[in-house]
């Protein structure tokens, strides 16, 4: 089957542009001492995964126990849940996935210790926890010093837990072409190092010290005391990492082929890709509205969506679009897109080599 047989719209990997992605940050990884143990959240594809564990991953990272019992298909030797686990009904699924991997969560408080200890003894199972640390994202994680001391000793009490260091997110960190980038990383660096040594003169050695994001990724090594890194988006890549500088048009592996059904109103092409098809996900710039790269012809701007609908601003573009008339187009933000997607195909050049179901998809439990 060629590229040209598929129905639109679809979703379609590059899979030598995605291969030299997990190339380079494996290689990246081990050059830097880092253990990788990257977020399948963007792919959402076991047989992937199981592709970046052969390009030397140490083990895989999910959101979700439903997540983590789609990624078993992959054989990893090691699950992290970077998202804490809370509610009833996920901890005996938790338990099953356990009994199956090696399996550690990252968490912020207590209370889903507690919870994740009692569901681990009745199970006969040990966890390994992650104590999360707020690095300047504001999301989740207590905050260094004294809050962060409490819950690592109040883990290291627990039974069932085995306590194996702690997790930070640089999610605020965008840019780093820019100064404030620069700085932003320079905190964390402090940040952690600091809480390494707060730890330290507390008794306590972490075993890992998982951080990293894709954006910051190839600057991992700059912050002191990190040893493992989590990034997801760069199997892939997208418009947003472009746009911080991460990566380049040419590292992005995954575009959505769309055909055009609409001219009808001048200087605009209507095409079979909405919200439904990309998700309403845009791009991170403050001023422009654009919802992904048009490969080949960045003069064409996708300004708005409806469902079924995306809209091609194609006052300045480079060739003329007819109904009919087929685009591939780049997501601003790939891991949402993803998730619309049953399937997507992977291909060399123009022939399609292999279908995948995204048994991730719609996995939020």
């Amino acid at each position: 089957m060629r590229i040209q047989d598929l129905d639109t719209p679809v979703l379609i990997i590059d899979l030598d542009i995605m291969e030299r992605n997990l190339r380079r940050a494996a290689g990246y990884a081990r050059e830097h001492g880092l253990r990788l143990r990257p977020h399948t959240k963007t792919h959402k594809v076991p047989a992937i995964g199981r592709k970046q564990l052969e390009f030397g991953a140490a083990g895989l990272s999910v959101a979700k126990v439903s997540e983590a019992e789609v990624m078993l298909s992959a054989s990893p030797e090691d699950l992290l849940f970077a998202y804490p686990v809370v509610g009833s009904a996920k901890m005996p699924r938790l338990v099953e996935v356990a009994r199956r991997t090696r399996v550690t969560v990252a968490l912020d408080s207590i209370k889903v210790a507690r919870a994740l200890s009692d569901a681990a003894s009745a199970g006969k199972v040990e966890l390994g926890i992650l104590t999360e640390a707020d690095a300047g994202y504001c999301r989740v994680g207590v905050q260094p010093g004294e809050a962060l001391l409490s819950l690592v000793r109040d883990v290291a009490r627990l039974p069932h837990l085995r306590w194996e260091g702690i997790a930070i997110y640089p999610g605020h960190i965008r840019d780093l072409r820019q100064p404030e980038g620069q700085r932003q990383l320079e905190a964390v660096s402090k940040t952690v190092a600091r809480i390494r040594e707060d730890l330290k003169r507390a008794g306590f050695e972490p075993r890992i010290v998982s951080g990293g994001s894709t954006p910051t990724l190839y600057h991992s090594h700059l912050v002191e005391g990190m040893n493992e890194i989590r990034p997801g988006t760069y199997v892939f890549n997208d418009r947003n990492t472009c746009e911080v500088g991460a990566c380049r048009i040419e590292d992005c592996a995954a575009t959505i082929m769309c055909t055009v059904v609409s001219t009808a109103y001048p200087g605009q092409a209507l095409f079979d890709g909405g919200s439904k098809t990309f998700s309403s996900d845009r791009t991170d710039s403050p001023t422009e509205v654009n919802f992904g790269y048009v490969v080949g012809d960045p003069g064409a701007v996708f300004t708005k969506m409806n469902e079924e609908h995306g809209y091609l601003d194609i006052r300045r573009a480079d060739r003329k679009y007819e109904v009919g008339d087929r685009l591939r187009v780049i997501p601003s933000h790939v891991c949402t897109a993803m998730n619309m997607h049953e399937r997507v195909y992977g291909v060399r050049g123009d022939e399609v080599e292999v279908v995948w179901e995204v048994a991730g998809r719609g996995k939020l439990q």
